[in-house]
């Protein structure tokens, strides 16, 4: 099992997702994330005053898939999430050792599908 973890603009959001279940993904977690990379932040002029906000929005999904649909997930989300300008953001592909069914019990990748 591989568990794929995107990081985002929260633009792009129901594009991954709409892409995301056209490819028969059927679950996912999504949350709400601020960091910076390569695009350092921004200034920003409120009442006069400038300010330097250095943690970008960003929204993270995580899905938990067999090792064979992973990379067309990682391949689906790069495509559905790509402007071309820095900030885009990154796909991890992190192994996962198993996953347990709270309900049934049920382990491995019975428990992700």
């Amino acid at each position: 099992m591989i568990k794929v973890e995107a990081l985002i603009r929260p633009q792009k959001l129901d594009d991954v997702k709409s892409a995301l279940s056209e490819i028969g993904v059927k679950g996912m977690t999504v949350s709400e994330a601020r960091g910076m990379g390569k695009q350092k932040g921004f200034t920003q002029h409120y009442r006069g005053a400038e300010y330097t906000i250095n943690l970008i929005q960003k929204v993270k999904i995580e899905i938990v898939t067999t090792d064979d649909q992973a990379k067309s997930i990682a391949e689906t989300i790069a495509k559905s999430a790509y402007t071309g300008e820095i900030g885009d953001g990154k796909i991890f592909l992190i192994p996962v050792q198993d996953a347990i069914r709270i309900r049934t019990n049920e382990e491995g990748d019975t428990a992700i599908n």
